[in-house]
């Protein structure tokens, strides 16, 4: 009891200050890293601190001394590892906008308006046989890659989605990217994958639909520039000739949790 009472009466405004600032500074750069893919290698920091902390405590010296070794040579990966997010750090605390403060919140009704509007788009170009590449964000933040395209920060709507694919316009080869309701950008590149087993029919915009969704948790829906038909890429599988009925329900078991879905499309080969 009398520990207690020497702690609080050493405590005074100014500590209780410099408690609130690094509460914020922790809050500001916890948002910063939250659309981007270093929350999950975040994670598995957070995993291996923990376990050294249990094997010193639990004296298992071989597992506390292979820890510690990882963790001396993590100490040089760390900033490789975070070049991206580092950059975008400095980059904010440069412009002032660290220290803005922003909240946004992902509403079914909105993600039931994207899903209704990305269909609807796809149906048209799928028709016209229009090529198009649109990847939808969850979990995993895709700004690495929203950073390579064209800003445009628009709500989704079929009729953007439409003219930004147009033939022979700057953004018709590249990606769009969605996050939320919201258009992030578009002519975007992305990592191809390098799987060699894939038919040879796969076009480049098949191919960086199961890239990006072999390196993050997001859904790519291809529409084909030779044949029209809509594919959608998860996990690394790539389900081609989606008619609109099958598309929708994907897409709303993917992105709506408490949707029933039928997820016995992602388990279906891609067509020879």
């Amino acid at each position: 009891m009398n520990a207690w009472l020497n702690v609080l009466s050493k405590f005074n405004v100014l500590n209780a200050i410099d408690i609130l600032i690094v509460a914020f500074v922790l809050y500001r750069l916890l948002l910063m890293i939250r659309g981007t893919r270093a929350v999950p290698l975040l994670k598995g920091v957070v995993v291996i601190l923990v376990a050294t902390a249990l094997s010193s405590a639990l004296h298992l010296e071989a597992l506390n001394w292979l820890l510690n070794k990882i963790i001396t040579i993590g100490v040089i990966a760390i900033p490789i590892v975070f070049q991206p997010e580092l950059r975008r750090a400095l980059d904010q605390l440069g412009r002032g906008g660290f220290f803005s403060i922003s909240f946004t919140a992902d509403r079914a009704d909105a993600q039931q308006q994207t899903i209704a509007e990305v269909v609807k788009a796809t149906q048209v170009l799928s028709k016209t046989k229009i090529g198009a590449l649109l990847v939808i964000e969850r979990k995993t933040g895709l700004s690495e890659y929203a950073e390579t395209g064209t800003q445009i920060e628009g709500l989704v709507s079929s009729e953007l989605l439409i003219n930004t694919f147009i033939p022979n316009t700057p953004l018709h080869d590249g990606a769009v990217v969605i996050r939320g309701n919201r258009i992030v950008s578009a002519g975007c590149f992305l990592p191809l994958t390098d799987n060699r087993d894939l038919n040879r029919e796969l076009g480049t915009r098949h191919r960086a639909a199961i890239g990006v969704t072999e390196q993050t948790d997001a859904i790519a829906v291809v529409v084909s520039e030779e044949t029209g038909k809509v594919s959608l890429a998860v996990d690394g599988v790539l389900t081609r000739g989606l008619q609109e009925a099958d598309l929708h329900e994907l897409l709303a078991s993917l992105l709506l949790p408490k949707r029933s879905s039928r997820l016995h499309f992602l388990h279906r080969k891609a067509e020879s």
